[in-house]
């Protein structure tokens, strides 16, 4: 087991983030800001949920993460985990199951997919929902209770889900309970013109470099990173913004679920990891309008179509014109 990293933020770490990037796009073209936002999850010690059409490089990415994460020194292996989620698969596939040892006479606990350390969820919708609650625990409290034993996951445990757009057919909606889990969640979407003729070019070295992909980080430094994350600073009135933006989801018109104080509590995680992704060492007010949609919309109920569109937007706006006003490091 590793030990936890307490340590104030090296330049080291500040460097770190940016050859994780470029090594990650040498796979993943023309998608830099998800490869932003799903470093930001894995730093601020939360979980990501993509959402797009089959084909646009959902599972790639998780792949080409997990591959740029690994250790020299015995016991840092990170452990990489893929599930394809299908509609008869059931929770001990995740969890695990007893089975009878011939040899000692007796039960043993044989450890399912979810003792990992970068896990992939794919295609989260497509599994029943009490597949899907098989992952509360695990996201949420790090552990896994088996009967009447609880089993602790590693230090280092980041979940990548994707699913299909719930109006395909065979999908099962998540429960409010599962996504409020989920740091954030982004479409992934298509890539532009020149980037999509590039990768028709270039597919075959594109491929060559997932598997040649050299690994840039070890589980330490990530951990380390993790733990650095913490350590930006966070201004208070930044901290008031947060606050402002989920209270007033509560109370829109528009908007019948707002967001939680764990939603919150989330946001300003992810402020942090998000900031030292960008290479500083504090959270600035753009920071708040680049990543609050992504980090709360997944969480909200909405009482019609244009409210959707509409209402957070609105939110985030005019709290982002008081931040503004403010001029925090003017």
């Amino acid at each position: 087991m590793i030990d936890p990293v307490s340590e104030p933020i090296s330049i080291e770490a500040v460097q770190a983030i940016p050859l994780l990037v470029s090594n990650m796009e040498k796979v993943i073209r023309g998608k830099r800001k998800q490869i932003e936002y799903v470093i930001t999850c894995l730093l601020a010690g939360g979980h990501i949920l993509m959402e797009d059409n089959p084909g646009t490089g959902k599972t790639v990415l998780a792949r080409t993460l997990a591959q740029c994460i690994s250790g020299a020194r015995e016991g840092e292996h990170v452990v990489f985990k893929r599930i394809q989620f299908t509609p008869d698969l059931l929770p001990m596939d995740l969890i695990g199951t007893h089975i009878f040892d011939d040899n000692n006479k007796e039960f043993v606990f044989k450890k399912g997919p979810l003792f990992c350390n970068i896990l992939l969820a794919d295609e989260i919708n497509r599994a029943s929902p009490k597949v899907q609650s098989a992952l509360l625990e695990a996201m949420a409290e790090q552990q896994i209770t088996v009967g009447d034993t609880t089993l602790k996951l590693e230090q280092l445990f980041f979940s990548i889900a994707t699913q299909n757009p719930i109006e395909m057919e065979g999908t099962y909606p998540l429960p409010a309970a599962q996504l409020d889990r989920f740091y954030m969640k982004i479409f992934f979407g298509y890539v532009d013109e020149e980037t999509e003729m590039n990768i028709y070019r270039e597919y075959v070295s594109i491929a060559r470099n997932l598997v040649e992909l050299q690994q840039v980080l070890s589980m330490q430094d990530i951990l380390s990173l993790q733990a650095q994350a913490g350590e930006v600073f966070l201004h208070d009135e930044i901290v008031r913004a947060v606050s402002n933006i989920v209270r007033h989801t509560r109370e829109h018109q528009d908007i019948s679920l707002g967001a939680s104080t764990r939603s919150g509590i989330a946001f300003l995680k992810c402020l942090r990891a998000y900031a030292l992704v960008q290479g500083r060492t504090y959270v600035i007010e753009d920071d708040v309008k680049d990543i609050a949609r992504v980090v709360l919309e997944h969480r909200l109920i909405y009482r019609n179509k244009e409210g959707k569109q509409k209402a957070l937007e609105g939110i985030i706006i005019k709290e982002a014109d008081r931040l503004a006003k403010l001029k925090l490091y003017a």
